[in-house]
């Protein structure tokens, strides 16, 4: 799979510049490659699609953070380590997103996601996590937690 099958994009964000009432911020994840491998890495040794749960979501800055930097957006399957998908972004944007998830979980109960993320197999949806953590590590692999979106009373 090549980060350039991948295509991201986000709603519900613009509401964190302009003070608006906040919404939950979403992503979707559409995959233009051969579909086959992706489906394999987005379910378990039961054979049934992986849960949020099951999966880690993280950006790795590609250098130090500044104007345009770029980073890595990944999806890891959290029971093996392994790489479920991985694709591009501007760290600034993807910041910008972890901001309106925070500032949703501001409003949300413990129990809800701080945000979405939808995976589609050349525009059908294919699965939907409900999420509340998202990482962020700087380019020598250190977790940056003040960027991370980490829920209170979870312990890295």
């Amino acid at each position: 799979m090549r980060r350039e099958h991948f295509t991201l994009d986000v709603s519900n964000v613009d509401w964190v510049e302009t003070d608006g009432q906040p919404k939950k911020p979403a992503v979707s994840i559409d995959f233009t490659g051969p579909a086959t491998e992706l489906r394999e890495r987005l379910t378990g040794p039961d054979g049934d699609v992986l849960d949020a749960a099951e999966t880690d979501a993280a950006l790795r800055l590609q250098e130090p953070l500044g104007n345009d930097t770029a980073g890595v957006v990944s999806v890891t399957n959290r029971i093996t380590g392994e790489y479920v998908l991985e694709l591009n972004e501007e760290a600034e944007d993807v910041l910008r997103f972890i901001r309106a998830a925070r500032g949703y979980g501001e409003e949300a109960t413990d129990e809800e996601g701080r945000y979405e993320v939808e995976i589609t197999l050349d525009g059908e949806p294919f699965v939907t996590f409900d999420k509340k953590m998202f990482l962020v590590y700087d380019d020598d692999g250190n977790l940056l937690r003040q960027h991370s979106l980490i829920p209170g009373g979870v312990e890295l």
